[in-house]
């Protein structure tokens, strides 16, 4: 019987499959958030402005942060927080300033969303995230230190998500 015949079922959640379903509607949630009802924001059109001119920046850079996080990672990228068979450990590109950019950027980006937006329902889906993100790479994180011995330093020498801070 061949490995991917041995698996077991994604409700079971041995490689993360239920992180990536609750990840989905969380994702749905802050890309529907501007269009949800939501507590207005009476802003002067100067600070609507800026605010959406931060979300943008925040977006982009958020998007750049997730996109290098991809990239670096080419063959060993997966949806799942397991890590794949064979896979190697990377620290180099955005994994030298944080040990998920994906996720940061992910973050980053819906923030940004929430800010261009200026939509308060939204920011509160970026928290999520961001709380979602947390607990999904802890679980990640015990994975990764049992595939790859030297994972542990790297925890020691590089943050979570938000460089130098955590």
């Amino acid at each position: 019987m061949s490995g991917a015949a041995r698996r077991m079922p994604w409700w079971k959640n041995t490689r993360g499959e239920a992180y990536v379903v609750v990840q989905i509607v969380l994702f749905a949630l802050i890309a529907a958030g501007p269009l949800l009802p939501d507590v207005a924001l009476d802003l002067p059109g100067g600070a609507r402005v800026g605010l959406a001119v931060v979300g943008f920046l925040l977006g982009a850079a958020g998007g750049a942060l997730a996109l290098g996080g991809v990239l670096a990672l080419g063959d060993n990228v997966s949806i799942l927080p397991h890590p794949k068979p064979g896979a190697e450990l990377v620290e180099r590109g955005p994994y030298r300033l944080v040990r998920h950019p994906i996720y940061s950027g992910l973050i980053l980006g819906a923030a940004g969303w929430a800010l261009l937006h200026a939509s308060p329902i939204t920011l509160l889906g970026a928290g999520l995230l961001l709380v979602f993100f947390d607990v999904k790479s802890r679980r990640e994180e015990r994975w990764l230190a049992r595939a790859f011995p030297a994972y542990s330093a790297y925890q020691r020498r590089v943050r979570k998500l938000i460089p130098y801070l955590y």
